[in-house]
């Protein structure tokens, strides 16, 4: 039920973090795993919906104070293992040479 929360009604949570870094031109991608697993962290802290955003918010927090000093930066790949705090979000830089357009 969380995760169709995190993703299913017209004002969701993905969809304003979308829309936040679409201002800056860059694309969110907020894989499936990522919202499973935010949805069980919400469960294991016991905070249920309410929490979700807090969670999003500390997972994307760097990522969206560096999206706009950084330059050719087009889109932000968020899976499980950022939110389980495994990796940093996978960041696609735009290149004419396809070889170096993805970092980290």
């Amino acid at each position: 039920a969380l995760v169709n929360i995190l993703s299913e009604p017209k004002n969701s949570l993905i969809k304003q973090y979308t829309a936040m870094f679409e201002m800056e031109g860059v694309e969110l991608d907020i894989r499936h795993d990522a919202s499973e697993e935010i949805a069980k962290r919400a469960l294991d802290r016991k905070i249920g919906a309410r929490g979700l955003r807090s969670i999003i918010e500390d997972i994307l927090l760097d990522t969206m104070y560096e999206t706009p000093t950084k330059k050719n930066i087009i889109k932000v790949v968020i899976d499980g293992s950022v939110v389980r705090g495994e990796s940093e979000p996978l960041i696609v830089y735009e290149s004419p040479d396809p070889k170096t357009a993805v970092s980290e």
